[in-house]
């Protein structure tokens, strides 16, 4: 996807197609924050697109494979 320079605004139909790559990007594991600094837009423009096109979001903090819950 090309870089696009921050404050450029983005509307009708390229806007959809972005949002549509950026969920591309999330669906495929990448971070929002990666997919924004992939594209050169910010975490809440990126945030937003993707809640525009209807993408279900993943929970937050990522996984926790050594985490112990110590009941005692």
């Amino acid at each position: 996807m090309e870089r696009m320079r921050r404050g450029n605004m983005i509307s009708g139909e390229a806007r959809r197609q972005m949002a549509l790559a950026m969920r591309a990007m999330y669906e495929a594991g990448a971070s929002i924050r990666a997919v924004a600094a992939s594209t050169g837009r910010s975490y809440g423009s990126v945030s937003r697109m993707l809640a525009e096109v209807g993408t279900t979001m993943r929970t937050r903090g990522g996984a926790r494979p050594n985490r112990r819950i110590d009941r005692r």
